[in-house]
Formats: C-alpha cells, sequence, structure tokens
C-alpha cells in the first residue's frame, strides 16, 4: 500500500489452542457474557504490554462507568505522548498535549473490550472451552479457549478476573501453538481510588478539527452499510459484514471505499482506491504478528485486505474481490 493512502486502525484480538480443554458448560456461556460487558461496566486502572515478536509497547488505561455513560483516557508509555480521551463515543486525540483529532468513534473493539455483545455467534466458528486457572497484575484470573472450526483464523485464549470478569490477558496462537501476539495487564486497579480528573465534560467539539467519515458514524449496535458496488465472493463462513462505505481521503481525489467483516473475534477490513495516475504498487503479501496485508491491482483499482487472521485467508479475500456494478 503507497504511504500517500489512507490510515487505517485494525483491531487485534487474541487465542491459544488447548488439546486438554474442558467442554464449555451451559453455567460458562453465561460467564462469556459477563466477560463481553465488563470492560464497559466495571472501573479500573492500569498498565498492560503489547507484544508482536520482538515489539513491545506499553499503555496506560483508565476507565470509568457512570450515569452519564462510560469515560476512557489510553496513554501511550515511551515515544511520544500521545493520549486518548473518550466519553461514550465521542473522542479526542492529543500528542505531546496538543488537540489534533476530535472524531466520533466507529465500530471497534480494543483491549480490554474484545468481546462482541452477541456471545452466540462464536460458537458457529469456534469450539469454545474453559482453560486453567491463574494469575495476572496480582488478581485471579480463569481462561476461556477459542479454537477455530477451520484453519482460516486463529486460536484465541483470554484469562478474565474471577469476580468481575474484567479481561486481564490475551494471546493469538499460530496452528503450531506459538505466540504471536498478547496482550495483558502489568499494574492495575479494579474499582478503588480510580482517577476521574481526566473526565472531560461538555467540552465542545470544534467544527474544523472533526473528522467525519461519510455516511456519519453511528452506534456499535447498528452496522453501517452504504452500496458500492463492489463485493467479496470467498470469504470465510461465519464472517458477516458490519460496515460498508465511502471515506474521503486528503490523498485522493476519490473517496476509499472501506468494508469491514468480522466472525465476533476476528476482523478483516478491504479498502479499494482508485490509482489516479500514481505509480503501481506490485501485488504481494506483508505481516506483522496475527495482522497480514495483501494487495493487488483490480483494473484501474487498488485492492488491499487487512486482517489479524493467517496469510491464506487474506490471499482468499483479496482475489475474491471484484466490481459488481451498482
Amino acid at each position: 500500500m503507497r504511504k500517500s493512502g489512507f490510515l487505517f486502525c485494525i483491531l487485534v484480538q487474541l487465542g491459544v489452542a488447548s488439546a486438554f480443554a474442558e467442554p464449555l458448560h451451559e453455567e460458562e456461556a453465561d460467564w462469556l457474557k459477563i466477560m463481553s460487558f465488563a470492560a464497559h461496566k466495571t472501573d479500573y486502572s492500569g498498565v498492560f504490554f503489547y507484544q508482536s515478536g520482538g515489539r513491545v509497547e506499553m499503555s496506560r488505561i483508565t476507565h470509568v462507568s457512570d450515569e452519564t455513560g462510560e469515560h476512557e483516557r489510553l496513554e501511550e508509555l515511551g515515544g511520544r505522548r500521545s493520549e486518548l480521551i473518550r466519553n461514550n463515543d465521542q473522542v479526542w486525540l492529543y500528542v505531546d498535549g496538543r488537540k489534533v483529532r476530535v472524531e466520533k468513534r466507529q465500530i471497534r473493539r480494543a483491549f480490554p473490550s474484545l468481546l462482541p455483545e452477541q456471545i452466540s455467534t462464536l460458537k458457529e466458528n469456534y469450539l469454545v472451552a474453559k482453560g486453567e486457572e491463574d494469575e495476572v497484575a496480582g488478581y485471579p484470573v480463569r481462561a476461556v479457549v477459542f479454537q477455530p472450526r477451520d484453519n482460516l483464523r486463529y486460536t484465541r485464549k483470554m484469562w478474565a478476573h474471577n469476580d468481575s470478569g474484567l479481561l486481564l490477558k490475551a494471546a493469538v496462537m499460530d496452528d503450531r501453538g506459538s505466540v504471536i501476539e498478547q496482550y495483558a495487564f502489568m499494574q492495575l486497579n479494579i474499582s478503588v481510588n480510580i482517577d476521574r480528573k481526566w473526565i472531560a465534560q461538555d467540552k465542545p467539539f470544534p467544527a474544523e478539527l472533526v473528522q467525519q467519515p461519510q455516511p456519519s458514524a453511528v452506534s456499535k449496535a447498528e452496522p453501517v452499510i452504504e452500496a458500492t458496488g463492489w463485493q467479496v465472493d470467498a470469504l470465510p463462513s461465519g464472517f458477516k459484514k458490519i460496515l460498508e462505505m465511502h471515506r474521503p481521503i486528503r490523498e485522493n481525489k476519490d473517496p476509499v471505499i472501506h468494508m469491514v467483516f468480522s466472525d465476533g473475534l476476528a476482523g478483516i477490513s478491504v479498502f479499494i482506491e482508485k490509482v489516479n495516475g500514481f505509480a503501481l504498487p506490485q501485488s504481494g503479501l506483508s505481516g506483522q504478528g496475527a495482522v497480514h496485508v495483501y494487495n493487488r491491482i483490480a483494473g484501474e483499482h487498488l485492492v488491499t485486505v487487512v486482517g489479524e487472521v493467517p496469510p491464506l485467508t487474506v490471499i482468499q479475500v483479496g482475489d475474491s474481490v471484484r466490481y459488481a456494478g451498482q
């Protein structure tokens, strides 16, 4: 993908295989629901790391839920000072103390909020089993394993706090059982003396900073669907379209088409942009950790597929993208 192209945000999620994991009983399904909502309803503050190969990034997160909704502060530790503050779906981004962007949050999930609210769909695509009990950041946890029913997605594992259900650790593993990527809290404080001074109160959206893709963002329960004339013929079983839209990009005269598909845990994004006289990039595959990127030229368009799925999956999806007409 050329450097002058669009920016995208991909959600990395988690897993691990377990040959001896016990089947998930009916009461454990209720535990998944608790895990799904815990990240939204629990007050917590802590430092977690994200590891992909030899790269490690650390962040501090603070989350508060009150009568006005959800408030979250995410600070990057190390390198430049960047900070994201969220009030429900309203987001402020600061870099080195300066506000650089204000926007409406799109459909997305990020650690520790990784489980979908609709738990029932997971069993269609994964064998779900309970794993071992352990300890993370000084808190007792129990694990849940999500093993895929095919070779087109990764096995995932989540360790959640025994009392609140808050996700404290997550790992992605390949078919040989090796860790590809992982998240884990190193320090954590749950529901005790959580700092609230940073919560943004009644801050207006400066018109010159607001970033509004077309159409405008909607709630996380409502997909964005805008017919673009393009379609994907070879999605893995269980992946559903949750977004299709045109995104205006400053570098492009024509908007970029963006489609997002999800099976409840893994996500695949498809971007289609007109080349517009730029030097044609070579088709090919690249990746880091669990995320792989595949691009190819389709006539006058560059098709780019990005997903936290095995290489075979992004190639299969990318080669099946075609224009079907309006």
